[in-house]
């Protein structure tokens, strides 16, 4: 298969799924459910990858501090949201992320780490919020768990693909973040 209908079979199966992966919704709290969150929405899902991605092109130990930054800081985010404290424009703030990490993988490694760092922890910091703001507190812990480790693993096979988009062209793989910032706009016109 090409990375072109990879890509696009990874886009088309993502947007068949439920969007079920922001507050509001009643289901079970646990391991389970955690591991499910951040493949159970589009929005979820590209920009977890996204930040793989945009991870591939980083010289050094950069490739391993974008997904780490990532997942602190989105337990920073879970933890605020569970405790209570309200964040503005948590929704359209998610979909910002997918635009705006979609550019990032699109422009490569022009962004500096300098941006890109501080960016990847700030939409970190919405994703996890909307992950604990609808968690009740008895069952954090498993969800926790589940959420990280789906989010690492959806870090770990974008930075896959990356690699591989790198090895054989480079415009692969800033067409793959060219398709998920069109996604991100239109998710974010969608949320406002």
């Amino acid at each position: 298969m090409t990375p072109t209908r990879s890509l696009l079979a990874v886009a088309l199966g993502a947007a068949a799924l439920p969007a079920l992966a922001h507050t509001g919704h009643d289901h079970a709290f646990n391991l389970y459910s955690g591991l499910a969150h951040p493949v159970g929405g589009l929005d979820h899902l590209l920009a977890m990858v996204a930040v793989g991605l945009w991870a591939a092109s980083q010289p050094g130990k950069l490739r391993l501090a974008a997904p780490a930054t990532f997942v602190l800081t989105m337990l920073a985010g879970c933890l605020l949201g569970a405790g209570g404290v309200a964040l503005p424009a948590v929704e359209p703030g998610i979909a910002l992320s997918v635009l705006v990490l979609g550019l990032m993988v699109a422009a490569g490694s022009r962004v500096p780490a300098s941006i890109g760092l501080p960016l990847i922890a700030a939409f970190a910091l919405v994703h996890g919020h909307a992950h604990g703001a609808e968690a009740p507190a008895g069952s954090l812990a498993g969800y926790m768990a589940g959420f990280v480790l789906a989010t690492a693993a959806l870090h770990g096979a974008g930075l896959l693909a990356g690699n591989t988009l790198l090895a054989r062209a480079s415009l692969w793989l800033r067409a793959g973040g060219a398709a998920i910032a069109t996604c991100g706009a239109w998710l974010l016109a969608s949320s406002l």
